[in-house]
C-alpha cells in the first residue's frame, strides 16, 4: 500500500500546485485589468492637456477675420471635429463668469471695475476639466 500511496500523494501535490498557479494567474489578470482601468483617465488627461494649446489656436483662427469663405469653412469643420472629440471624452470648459474661484481660476490680472471685488472681468485663457480633474485652470482678470 505504501507503493500506491506515494503516487497519490504526488498527484495531490501536483494538483495543489496547479490550482495555486491558476489562482495566482487569475489574481494577476484581475490586478492588471484593474490597474489598466485606473490608468486610463490619467493617460487621457495627459494627452488632452497636450492638445489644449492646439484647440486654443483653432479658436483664435475661427475668430480671425477672413475674406475667403472656403478657408473659414475649413477652420469651422476642423474646430467642430476637435470640439466633438473633446465632448466625447467628457472634457468640460470651466466657468468663465461670476466670482473668482481658486479651485477653477488663476487670477493673472486685477483691473479697476464697477463690479464687486473678486468678480471675473475677462477670461484670458479658457480652463478645462475632465471629470473632477482640472486639466488647465482658466486664466482670468478680476475686479479689484
Amino acid at each position: 500500500t505504501a507503493a500506491l500511496d506515494e503516487p497519490q500523494d504526488e498527484t495531490a501535490a501536483l494538483k495543489d500546485q496547479l490550482l495555486r498557479q491558476a489562482a495566482e494567474y487569475d489574481n494577476f489578470r484581475k490586478r492588471t485589468a484593474r490597474e489598466r482601468l485606473e490608468l486610463e483617465p490619467e493617460i487621457t488627461s495627459r494627452v488632452v492637456t497636450k492638445f489644449l494649446p492646439v484647440f486654443d489656436n483653432f479658436e483664435r483662427a475661427l475668430a480671425a477675420e477672413t475674406t475667403d469663405p472656403e478657408y473659414k469653412k475649413g477652420i469651422e469643420m476642423i474646430y467642430g471635429g476637435f470640439k466633438k472629440t473633446l465632448d466625447e471624452l467628457n472634457v468640460e470648459t470651466l466657468p468663465e463668469e461670476g466670482l473668482f474661484d481658486p479651485a477653477f481660476h488663476q487670477a493673472v490680472q486685477q483691473v479697476d471695475s464697477d463690479l464687486a471685488s473678486g468678480t471675473i472681468t475677462a477670461t484670458l485663457q479658457k480652463g478645462y476639466k475632465l471629470g473632477s480633474k482640472i486639466l488647465r485652470f482658466a486664466m482670468v482678470a478680476v475686479a479689484k
